[in-house]
């Protein structure tokens, strides 16, 4: 993985605290919609995961239609291992 990117773990802040990918950024789902302009701010394209890929498919979807370069990882243990 090329550190060209960024990781959003979508997850709540309990459970990021309870394990994440090293460099991942904490933006809980329901924070997503308020928080579109500074996600474009970040170094595209973004990656985003959760717990099983639920929660980052949903916030994938949003950010897409938002004109966001982005793609659903899954579950954080997946983009982990990459």
């Amino acid at each position: 993985m090329s550190n060209k990117q960024t990781i959003i773990d979508v997850r709540t802040p309990g459970e990021f605290m309870g394990g994440h990918v090293a460099g991942s950024i904490n933006i809980p789902l329901q924070e997503i919609p308020d928080r579109v302009e500074e996600i474009k701010t970040l170094t595209q394209p973004i990656v985003l995961c959760c717990a099983s890929g639920n929660r980052s498919g949903q916030a994938t979807h949003f950010l897409k239609q938002h004109g966001i370069d982005c793609s659903n990882g899954g579950s954080w243990l997946e983009v982990n291992r990459n």
